[in-house]
């Protein structure tokens, strides 16, 4: 039971290392404002046109960049879930016949 246990948290570290290398991203005002993150939600980079910038004033600025940064923190959200989902299903399918003494 601890070797599962320990595989379990082994697989996590792989996953979580595995998220910082994947890069996600989310635009505003039609990729004039874009944010790169990492699929474990840390921000890599916020780019913003120049031109809009200087046209721009600051609450509309403020606003896109918000918009820009829940977009990307989203996707990551969605491939972080989709990663740890991948690895739960491989732990459970290794447990094999444990699976059923809950079903008696």
């Amino acid at each position: 039971m601890f070797d599962k246990l320990f595989q379990a948290q082994q697989k996590a570290e792989e996953v979580k290392k595995r998220l910082d290398n994947i890069s996600v991203s989310g635009e505003a005002e039609g990729g004039k404002i874009r944010v790169i993150s990492s699929a474990n939600k840390e921000i890599k980079e916020v780019s913003i046109d120049a031109d809009f910038f200087q046209n721009a004033d600051k609450e509309e600025l403020e606003e896109l960049m918000v918009v820009a940064l829940n977009k990307a923190l989203a996707q990551a959200e969605n491939v972080s879930q989709s990663e740890m989902q991948a690895v739960s299903q491989d732990l459970i399918g290794g447990m094999g016949g444990l699976g059923s003494l809950f079903n008696k």
